[in-house]
């Protein structure tokens, strides 16, 4: 989890620090998760640790299988036609960015999304937001300006800084403006790219519609701790200077540590945003479940 530098207790500018984004869908998740994740991602990286391909992601391993699903249980012919003029997956950036683009506008596009392998980082994100690690290479999002920040310095345990909440403003605020109806009806007519996508990462026999609203479901039941969090700094035995320090705090309460990514990245937010977050994610998931059951 990002925190701050240990030698001054201010904000500072980084380029790989973010958090989690907010709709978290690929239109839905490209604007729901392309902004969901903005915000809400930071997993716990070590300062020397290779970044992951982004171009050929490693599928990655489930705990335990689920056993194949026979059909879509949430089928997202109920929420718009898909375009069956869509280019193959390799050559869709161009087609894909216009249509997020025309959703909205080419300053916010170049601002918040990484269109870049688009598809590919949308599907990748939202399955490792319910696992232990969300590489932040694979976020199909811009960094936040500013590092994680805490009520100290040094390697002693901390309290996250409530200054911290307010990295996240100008994202929540892009997310909840949002055309939901809008996101998820391109979501729709996008979909044969994210279920193929889906399929590439290593479930041939899955929908990755399915796997958004089990995600989803799995981000609004985060713990929602009434006082402030405790972190420490993750020990790292290595005679090389630690140059980033901040990207190694984690929670003191094991509990919380052992958390999936996205339900640690919405704790980290601060009580408000994660509030915030939430009803964007119920509103998200209200659309996405189409199915009589995921709807309960």
């Amino acid at each position: 989890m990002p925190d701050q530098d240990t030698a001054e207790f201010r904000p500072a500018p980084e380029r790989t620090s973010a958090a989690l984004w907010v709709l978290l869908a690929a239109l839905v998740c490209a604007v729901a998760a392309g902004a969901a994740w903005w915000f809400w991602l930071r997993p716990v990286e070590l300062a020397l640790a290779p970044p992951p391909v982004v171009a050929a992601p490693p599928a990655p391993a489930a705990p335990t299988p689920a056993p194949e699903a026979s059909g879509p249980q949430n089928p997202v012919d109920a929420l718009a036609p898909p375009d069956v003029t869509l280019p193959a997956l390799a050559e869709s950036d161009p087609r894909v960015a216009e249509l997020v683009a025309e959703l909205l506008g080419r300053d916010k596009l170049a601002m918040f999304l990484q269109t870049d392998g688009f598809v590919r980082r949308v599907v990748a994100t939202v399955d490792n937001l319910g696992r232990a690690h969300a590489p932040s290479s694979m976020w199909p999002v811009q960094p936040t300006p500013q590092r994680f920040v805490v009520d100290g310095a040094g390697d002693a345990p901390t309290t996250v800084a409530a200054a911290n909440a307010a990295r996240y403003s100008a994202f929540l605020a892009f997310s909840e403006a949002v055309p939901m109806e809008a996101a998820v009806a391109l979501y729709a007519r996008l979909y044969p790219l994210f279920q193929q996508a889906y399929e590439e990462l290593g479930y041939p026999r899955r929908y990755f519609n399915d796997r958004l609203v089990a995600v989803l479901d799995q981000l609004l039941q985060a713990p929602e701790p009434a006082g402030p969090l405790q972190v420490k700094l993750t020990p790292v035995n290595t005679e090389v200077p630690n140059l980033r320090p901040w990207v190694r705090y984690e929670f003191v309460d094991p509990a919380l540590e052992a958390l999936p990514s996205g339900q640690k990245i919405l704790l980290r937010m601060g009580p408000t945003n994660e509030a915030r977050a939430k009803a964007l994610i119920r509103e998200l998931r209200k659309r996405v479940a189409t199915s009589d059951v995921a709807r309960k």
